[in-house]
């Protein structure tokens, strides 16, 4: 209702305005609040195992509400529901509605909660390869006040892909970041679905020892002990660990595997860093570097260089820490891991990828700035870049 004195003509067009503007908002208010209310009372239901009657007053909520918000935490709801009763095609649907939800908000930190529900929605539907491509999206996000909550939940995600799609390196490496988002975040909900799904990975692993040791495969028996290894390191369990990587390298010595022996070595330096040993550390790390230069293989090299860093910048020895970062970036160079445009390490930072493709890669948003329709470094054509 409009107060008296507009009613009766006393106040001005300006404080009619004002009026309704502030109205509005108070509208727009009382709608936002009455949305939250609405969700509240639908997750006690659900909570309480009325989860039909929950299910529909989200979806009440969802038809009527116009607060953008609201919709995207209704469809929140709805995805984690769906996901807990196992009907994943409807996850998935509403995962989608929201991920446009958040586009319309135009926040990073709601893109990264709905691109994360892609990709959970994908892992249930056994699309891999597609939740891996969702998981690097929330990854190349710019840094958002979810990340440090949702960091390891994507990790967590991105190893469950690996291990179905059976590589179990990278499966393992996104188990131990995902483990220690959760040691360093003390989420206990986190620790142990990664326990679950290093049992997971565990199984597999063992299953495949079984099969290499039937068919007589020893490359592959090397790989499954590397990765039993890797399991104990990361569960804190050095003294299995030791003797796992023991029989690793033996193994890969014995056909002739030097990048095998590489990780193996890689491993072996974690575990003396685990136990403050890094003088020995630094001899395994020596051993990986020699073997890694011979192979020439740069990635091998650059963890090792990291590694190494890390271990100089903790004993204070400032000389061999500069000779080490002086290392990292001429083999980040020598790999071209460094955008051409504008001359940054890729990697350091948390920016969105582009491949183009002639195959050389820059910062999406360094190629929007220079407005080129050809590669700056061939020259080449770069029709349709595809992201990274």
């Amino acid at each position: 209702m409009l107060p008296i004195e507009l009613i009766n003509g006393k106040g001005s067009i300006r404080k009619l305005a004002a009026w309704s503007r502030a109205h509005a908002v108070t509208h727009h208010r009382m709608g936002q609040d009455q949305t939250k209310q609405q969700i509240e009372k639908g997750l006690q239901l659900y909570q309480s195992n009325q989860t039909e009657k929950a299910l529909q007053l989200w979806m009440k909520v969802l038809e009527k509400s116009s607060d953008l918000v609201g919709r995207f935490r209704v469809l929140g709801c709805l995805v984690t529901a769906h996901s807990e009763m196992g009907r994943y095609k409807e996850m998935l649907k509403f995962a989608v509605v929201q991920i446009d939800t958040a586009r319309e908000l135009e926040d990073a930190n709601f893109l990264l909660e709905s691109y994360l529900n892609l990709a959970r929605s994908n892992e249930k539907l056994c699309e891999f390869h597609k939740t891996i491509s969702y998981c690097k999206t929330c990854l190349g996000l710019p840094g958002t006040r979810a990340a440090a909550q949702l960091g390891g939940q994507v990790s967590l995600s991105m190893g469950n892909a690996f291990l179905g799609l059976s590589l179990f390196q990278k499966a393992l490496e996104s188990f131990e970041k995902a483990l220690r988002y959760a040691h360093n975040n003390d989420d206990a909900m986190l620790e142990c679905r990664v326990c679950c799904s290093l049992g997971s990975f565990y199984a597999q692993v063992k299953e495949s020892m079984k099969i290499a040791l039937q068919h007589g495969d020893r490359p592959l028996q090397a790989l499954c002990l590397l990765c039993f290894a890797d399991i104990h390191r990361s569960r804190g369990d050095l003294q299995t660990a030791f003797p796992r990587y023991d029989s690793a390298m033996s193994i890969m010595t014995e056909i002739g595997n030097r990048l095998g022996q590489v990780q193996v070595l890689l491993g072996v330096a974690k575990c003396w860093v685990a136990r403050k040993a890094l003088d020995k550390a630094l001899g395994a790390i020596e051993r990986a570097q020699d073997l890694a230069e011979e192979v020439g293989n740069k990635l091998a090299q650059l963890k090792l260089h990291c590694l190494s860093e890390s271990i100089y910048r903790s004993k204070g020895l400032q000389r061999e820490l500069r000779a080490h970062v002086v290392r990292f970036h001429e083999c980040v160079e020598e790999t071209e891991l460094y955008c051409g445009l504008c001359g940054e390490s890729i990697g350091e930072k948390n920016s969105r990828l582009q491949a183009l493709p002639c195959s050389h890669i820059f910062h999406l948003r360094c190629l929007q700035n220079n407005r080129t329709q050809s590669c700056p470094n061939c020259r080449r054509s770069s029709m349709k870049p595809g992201f990274v």
